[in-house]
């Protein structure tokens, strides 16, 4: 039973250490080992003056990825792995500052008060694990009778549940202390409603700046410095560029290929229905990992969680009943749903990608091994008289750090990553993906961090030319203005600049309106004008705008004050999680966070190589 039940618990965390990491630590700290730059005890960030070891940096690395991995229906991408890695730190950090808040605000839990929150408060992973639940819902008497069984004792969960609400009950305080104070009045909830359900159509005439050429407006040096020094504090640091020379060998797929694994659907759905286990199906045939261990199970759903063709075909199901192959961009699916509880499923799914055949595979992998002989090589030479022996055309591309390289229009995995990490010149290992075989070489690098006048010339000039644009359309908007003060139509006004009039559809003060966009100057001033009244020339961000007010309703009073209560509720809730999560950004940003994981891994390379 216990062995069952870790199996199928999807809420224990990782609490132990891989034995390689562990083999690191012990060999480290030992002296064992070769001792190179990098030590267990090597502080790899601080956070407000609160170190982080690179021995927990690891362990809590590893243990990210391990559960994507899990997670994930293949191997990760080094891509993949730096957000994961990215996603780790962060959390870490995070972590770190809510600890010294609870300290400086004196947030302590007591023994009585986890006791009474495992009992009263499972957490949301144990809300949704079926071995708790009767008929599809939560049985909090069969989770309190498991606690006190003794294959809670012998698993640890109780532990875990202990270390579970020492991290969760502190950060509730906080979030009441941080949230308590904010507060709706009626004032601001008749104003919320305005918003929503005050209304108005009007008649407009756009003046667009693309109808003006870029040569014919001047932006000087003395301009874009002075645009620089105004808005510097604005300006997000730079994510690193490099320039890869990408070679590629396709690894197309035929008809024949997605005609072969439909067939193998067609066999396995004939073998289930025969009298096999759809679970044993699964975990022997699927391509998804990670459900397959669970036998295809992917859990309790809703409409709209999947694929629209899987989602489709899911729900169109009876519990019991298998589907025919369903294509979606992952492969072909066979969908079998274990029960219907309202509006979820519990679903399972086998999954066959469609690959290349043996045939076409052949020669795609013959050509991928002449082109390996490149991989890993510091002469950049090399590279070139391989692709060019293979004939093999290949391309510079621009890679962003933190994003994966796009290619052809498609993704390419890891080269992005891998870029950042490597020397100029040198040349990455032969990547092996869905679509083909790459390879890249390291052009040139630019570091990330705060961007430079230079850095930043191009994207200034840019908002320095549609500000003097718009300027440019003023006047002339202010033609079409003083036309219908003098007495034509809004059509005639419109007419003698060279434009027609838009009547736009009724809109409210934060819907967007097509041609004049959303919550802007232009849409403000629709709300501050008289019924019938023609504004003067308006400056949105992209368009300047003559308007005529057509139509105005006021929301209902009366109406508001039936729904207030609830009204009230929902505001209050959604102003709560916004104040906290403005606070959580604003202790981020205001905190002091050395991060040397880069430094370190650099030094890692160099001691290795």
């Amino acid at each position: 039973m216990l062995h069952v039940f870790r199996a199928h618990a999807k809420w224990i965390w990782y609490l132990v250490v891989p034995a390689f990491l562990i083999w690191f630590v012990y060999i480290g700290q030992s002296g064992l080992g070769d001792r190179g730059p990098i030590t267990p005890g090597t502080t790899i960030a601080k956070v407000n003056g609160t170190e982080i070891a690179y021995r927990d940096w690891l362990q809590v690395r590893e243990q990210a990825i391990q559960r994507a991995q899990q997670q994930s229906s293949g191997q990760l991408s080094l891509d993949d792995e730096q957000r994961v890695e990215d996603d780790a730190f962060n959390d870490m950090v995070n972590n770190i500052l809510l600890q010294q808040e609870y300290k400086k605000r004196d947030i302590t839990v007591s023994d009585q008060e986890i006791q009474q929150a495992a009992l009263e408060e499972p957490p949301p992973q144990i809300l949704q694990d079926p071995q708790f639940q009767t008929e599809g819902q939560f049985d909090l008497n069969k989770y309190r009778r498991y606690l006190a069984s003794p294959v809670a004792r012998e698993s640890g969960i109780r532990l875990q549940l202990e270390q579970y609400y020492r991290g969760e009950l502190p950060r509730e305080k906080l979030f009441e202390q941080i949230a308590s104070q904010v507060y709706v009045t009626d004032a601001q909830l008749w104003r919320a409603w305005q918003d929503t359900h005050d209304s108005a159509q009007v008649s407009f005439v756009r003046f667009d700046p693309q109808t003006i050429p870029d040569s014919a407006v001047h932006v000087s040096a003395a301009e874009i410095q002075q645009y620089f020094d105004q808005h510097k504090s604005e300006f997000a640091d730079r994510p690193g560029r490099a320039v890869v020379t990408i070679a590629m060998i396709p690894r197309p797929i035929t008809k024949a290929d997605s005609d072969r694994v439909y067939q193998h659907a067609l066999d396995l759905r004939k073998e289930i229905l025969g009298g096999a286990k759809f679970e044993d199906v699964a975990k022997r045939e699927s391509a998804d990992s990670a459900s397959a261990a669970k036998g295809g199970y992917l859990g309790r759903v809703t409409k709209g969680q999947f694929v629209h063709a899987f989602d489709s075909a899911a729900f169109s199901l009876k519990p019991g009943e298998l589907s025919p192959p369903v294509l979606t961009q992952f492969g072909y699916h066979l969908i079998k749903v274990d029960e219907r509880k309202g509006d979820t499923i519990a679903v399972r799914h086998i999954l066959l990608r469609i690959q290349q055949g043996d045939s076409s595979a052949a020669v795609s992998d013959r050509r991928a091994d002449s082109l390996s002989h490149a991989a890993g090589v510091d002469n950049p030479a090399e590279f070139d008289v391989i692709t060019k022996r293979l004939g093999l055309t290949t391309s510079r591309v621009d890679a962003t750090e933190g994003d994966p390289l796009t290619y052809n229009g498609h993704s390419v995995p890891s080269v992005s990553a891998w870029a950042f990490t490597a020397k100029v010149g040198q040349t990455s290992d032969l990547i092996d993906a869905d679509d083909a075989y790459y390879l890249a070489r390291l052009d040139s690098l630019t570091p990330g961090g705060k961007p430079t006048l230079a850095s930043m010339t191009g994207d200034i000039r840019t908002e320095l030319i549609r500000q003097k644009k718009l300027d440019l359309l003023v006047p002339k908007a202010q033609k079409v203005s003083d036309a219908y003060a003098k007495g034509e139509t809004f059509d005639q006004a419109a007419k003698a600049a060279g434009l027609t009039v838009t009547q736009s559809p009724t809109f409210s003060r934060v819907s967007p309106v097509p041609g004049m966009g959303q919550a802007n100057e232009v849409v403000g001033a629709a709300f501050g004008l008289p019924t019938g009244a023609v504004s003067e020339p308006v400056k949105s961000g992209d368009a300047v705008f003559v308007i005529k007010v057509d139509r105005r309703v006021d929301a209902d009073r009366a109406a508001w004050q039936k729904q207030k209560t609830q009204q009230r509720t929902q505001l209050l809730q959604r102003l709560r999680q916004q104040r906290v999560q403005e606070y959580l950004a604003d202790l981020r940003q205001n905190a002091k966070v050395d991060d040397r994981r880069k430094q370190v891994e650099q030094q890692n390379r160099q001691a290795a190589s």
